[in-house]
């Protein structure tokens, strides 16, 4: 059997987007199951109440929700359970550090498969506050609009 090649995105987390402010990215490989890599190859999974936490010098992923595998048996996995994360110990220390400092936490993004493995990109982000979620809006409203306007006159010009 060939071995896998490529990026095959399982699931991606939009709300973390629209809640905070993403100022770091970081890729994480995760200790997982038999039956959750099985259900994670079925395209099964979501990171929306994912968090990352840091206990005794190692990082785990909790609430990301991977749901039983279906053609498992009584060695089926737990949906919600921590997982742990696997970085480099200075990736650990520099995230426990800063999410320490306070306004800072670290959420996952995106959950894929990378040459067969699966990945996690997790994110150091700070929380946005209602304003700033209305202006990026509005922001993303106004391009959108601008672009719209200047296709409409390409167009017009040809």
């Amino acid at each position: 059997m060939p071995k896998e090649s490529g990026e095959k995105l399982v699931a991606s987390n939009k709300k973390a987007r629209h809640d905070y402010l993403i100022l770091d990215t970081y890729e994480a490989g995760m200790v997982l199951t038999g039956s959750e890599v099985k259900s994670l190859r079925m395209g099964r999974a979501s990171l929306v109440d994912g968090y990352v936490f840091f206990e005794r010098g190692e990082a785990w992923l909790d609430a990301a929700y991977i749901p039983e595998y279906l053609n498992g048996s009584w060695t089926n996995h737990a949906p919600r359970r921590k997982r742990k994360l696997l970085l480099h110990r200075q990736q650990i220390d520099k995230l426990y550090q800063k999410t320490r400092e306070g306004g800072l936490t670290v959420v996952p993004l995106r959950l894929y498969f990378l040459d067969g493995r699966a990945k996690v990109e997790i994110a150091l982000a700070r929380g946005k506050k209602e304003y700033d979620k209305r202006q990026t809006l509005r922001e993303r409203q106004d391009t959108r609009e601008a672009e719209r306007a200047m296709r409409q006159r390409n167009r017009l010009g040809e």
